[in-house]
C-alpha cells in the first residue's frame, strides 16, 4: 500500500531517524540520462537552512543502487537512496507515551498497535519526501519538453513571507502556507475520465506529501461563486487554446492543452515548542507537552520543489498510460 502510479510507479522507504531513506522507481523507460548532479539540483532546493526551517542538516547525497548503467536508465527498477547521518532518536522517546497534537503519533499507535517507529515521525515524516523529489527528477525527463514549476504565494495569509516567519518564530509557534504550481507545455489528451482523470492523478500524488490539507485547480473554490458565463473558457484556436483558464488546463478529466494550474494549502507543522495539552498513556490522564527536537516553523518553505515532483510524477504516469493505450499524443 506504499506504491503510487499505474505504469510509472514509485515506492518510498525508510524512517526519519533510521539508517537511511530512498525510493524505488519502476516503469521508467530505458535510455534516460540519470546522474547524481541532475538529482542534486532538486534535492538542494528541498534542503533546510533558511530561517523558519529545521536546524537538522543532512548531506542527502544520492546513491544509485540499480536500474542505471553507464549513466542511462536500463528499463529495470531504479533504486536510489541516501544515508541518514544527523540523527537524534532520543529526542523522540517521549512521544510513544505522549503523542504530539496534530501529528501522526496517535493514529500510528492505533493503526500499528504500538509498533510504529516514532523517531522523528518515522515513516510518516516529511523526511521521506526526499524520495519523492528524487523520483520527480526522473519523471521530469519523461514529460519533457513540458515543465513544472511551483512557488510559495503566502505564509499564514501574508505575502510578506520573511515578516511572517520572523513573527511566528519569536512566538515559538508554526505557520502554514499557500503554494501555486503550474505545468506548461502539456499536450491535450492526457487523463482517463471517471477513474483516472488528471485531477485525480495529481491530487493523489500531492496528498502523499505530509502537511497538505487542500488542493484546487484553475479558479478552484472561487468557481462556487461564479456564473457559467464567467467561468467558461472561450476556445480561441483550433488547437484548443482558451482566452481564460478557469478550468486549470483540464476539462472532463482530460488535459486541454493549456497550462495546468493548481494551488495547495500546507498546514502549520504540528511540532511546536509551545506547551500543549495531550493524553499521557503512562499517567492515564491529560498532560502538558512541549515538543523537543529540531522542527520546521514553516514546512511550506520547502514544499515547492516537492509539489513539482509530485505533479511531474503524476504527469509522467499519465503520459505512459496514454502511450500504452493510444500510442502517444501527437
Amino acid at each position: 500500500m506504499n506504491t503510487l502510479g499505474k505504469i510509472f510507479r514509485i515506492s518510498v522507504f525508510g524512517e526519519s531517524h533510521g539508517p537511511g531513506i530512498g525510493v524505488l522507481v519502476d516503469g521508467c523507460p530505458p535510455g534516460l540520462a540519470i546522474n547524481d548532479e541532475m538529482i542534486m539540483e532538486d534535492i538542494d532546493r528541498r534542503r533546510s537552512g533558511r530561517k523558519g526551517t529545521t536546524a537538522r542538516l543532512e548531506y542527502d547525497l544520492p546513491e544509485i543502487v540499480s536500474g542505471v548503467f553507464r549513466g542511462v536508465s536500463t528499463g529495470a527498477p531504479i533504486m536510489i537512496m541516501t544515508r541518514n547521518t544527523n540523527i537524534r532518536p532520543s529526542d523522540y522517546d517521549r512521544y510513544s507515551a505522549v503523542p504530539r497534537p496534530g501529528h501522526a503519533d496517535m493514529v500510528a499507535r492505533q493503526k500499528y498497535g504500538g509498533y510504529a517507529d516514532t523517531r522523528g515521525g518515522g515513516h510518516s515524516s516529511g523526511r521521506l519526501t526526499w524520495g519523492m523529489v528524487v523520483a520527480g527528477s526522473v519523471a521530469r525527463l519523461i514529460i519533457k519538453p513540458a515543465q513544472v514549476r511551483a512557488e510559495l504565494l503566502s505564509v499564514g495569509g501574508n505575502k510578506d513571507v520573511e515578516a511572517e516567519i520572523e513573527s511566528v518564530t519569536a512566538e515559538h509557534d508554526s505557520v502554514g502556507g499557500l503554494i501555486e504550481c503550474i505545468a506548461t507545455g502539456i499536450p491535450a489528451g492526457l487523463g482517463e475520465p471517471i477513474y483516472y482523470p488528471v485531477e485525480s492523478a495529481i491530487s493523489q500524488a500531492i496528498f502523499s506529501i505530509p502537511a497538505i490539507k487542500g488542493i484546487e485547480f484553475g479558479s478552484g473554490f472561487r468557481a462556487a461563486e461564479m456564473r457559467g458565463s464567467e467561468h467558461n473558457d472561450p476556445v480561441i484556436s483550433k488547437d484548443g487554446k482558451t482566452s481564460s483558464n478557469n478550468a486549470g488546463g483540464i476539462n472532463g478529466g482530460i488535459s486541454n492543452g493549456n497550462d495546468i494550474v493548481l494551488r495547495v494549502a500546507v498546514k502549520p507543522p504540528s511540532s511546536i515548542s509551545k506547551e500543549q495539552w495531550t493524553w499521557n498513556f503512562e499517567k492515564g490522564e491529560m498532560d502538558i507537552l512541549k515538543a523537543e527536537g529540531r522542527h520546521d516553523a514553516c514546512i511550506a518553505l520547502r514544499i515547492p520543489v516537492i509539489a513539482e515532483a509530485a505533479v511531474s510524477i503524476a504527469l509522467a504516469d499519465l503520459f505512459l498510460v496514454n502511450r500504452a493505450i493510444y500510442g502517444g499524443i501527437e
